[in-house]
């Protein structure tokens, strides 16, 4: 397990990260989520032991983060950081020897990654012969070539077409499915919503909020639609509701109690049928509005 206590870091005068903390269990899939600047980059960056912190702690398993098991994560980068020109097996095997993986060990490791990844008929290709969608499951293999005890992954949707996120979306489940916690950044949130355990949520250097998506939901008031024929001015006048949205046929509300919610309802069968009443489930981009406001 690893943990994040409180971790601040300043460039100059600038606070980039303000006491930041979150906890990514084993076989858990985090999405980090924030807009550009936040401070997502960085905090992965410092978990990877590549920028310095000011304060706070990294822990796994209970105790400080030490080096010899942060080179056991494995890391894509927002840059990726292969070689063009040279052949994706080659690459496979390079980044595996670097993690000081025998040339049998990483040959087998870099065939069952081809194997798993689809890539066995381009494995003597360049990179830059290969999509976008392809390079990005290289970058991947990579980043699990040395069977990883944590993943971290920087924007690794970004710029793929609908196939291929669903292909890397795959890849990222097989990852936790065995037991790996992983932390990925992404600006869709609705794959966030479908694909992550915990959500968690940084605006401005700091956490803004963190949990399910459920559990997100669950923070702020429901909203309640109600479609009926007969939805008159007589919802305005409705105690402890506020209407967000109305229509001739339809309203959006919220209500301060649940016992509001079925009042709304009561008063509407008085003046006819009602086709549809239940809570309306918010999306996750509303949700990450709110909280960064």
């Amino acid at each position: 397990m690893l943990e994040l206590r409180s971790i601040t870091k300043a460039f100059g005068p600038r606070r980039v990260l303000d006491a930041v903390s979150m906890t990514l269990r084993p076989g858990e899939i985090t999405g980090f989520v924030g807009a550009n600047g936040a401070g997502k980059t960085t905090t992965m960056r410092i978990v990877m032991g590549l920028v310095p912190y000011d304060s706070g702690a990294l822990l796994w398993d209970g105790a400080p983060l030490r080096l010899e098991e942060q080179r056991t994560f494995g890391y894509m980068p927002e840059e990726r950081g292969l070689y063009r020109k040279q052949p994706v097996r080659e690459q496979l095997l390079y980044f595996g020897r670097l993690h000081g993986m025998s040339k049998r060990q990483a040959a087998q490791r870099a065939d069952e990654l081809l194997d798993i990844f689809g890539l066995t008929s381009r494995a003597g290709d360049k990179l830059e012969q290969l999509s976008l969608g392809n390079q990005q499951r290289v970058q991947i293999a990579v980043a699990l070539m040395h069977r990883p005890r944590a993943l971290i992954l920087d924007e690794p949707f970004s710029g793929l077409d609908p196939d291929a996120v669903h292909a890397m979306a795959g890849l990222v489940r097989s990852a936790a499915a065995e037991g790996v916690p992983v932390l990925f950044s992404s600006h869709q949130l609705d794959l966030v919503e479908r694909l992550c355990d915990q959500i968690v949520i940084i605006s401005a250097g700091r956490i803004v909020a963190a949990g399910s998506a459920d559990a997100l939901r669950a923070r702020h008031a429901p909203l309640m639609r109600l479609d009926a024929p007969a939805v008159g001015e007589w919802i305005h006048e409705m105690p402890g509701i506020t209407v967000t949205e109305k229509t001739a046929d339809r309203v959006v509300f919220i209500p301060e109690t649940p016992q509001r919610a079925q009042a709304v309802l009561q008063r509407a069968l008085q003046s006819g049928p009602v086709t549809h009443f239940a809570e309306v489930i918010r999306p996750l981009s509303e949700i990450y509005q709110e909280v960064t406001r």
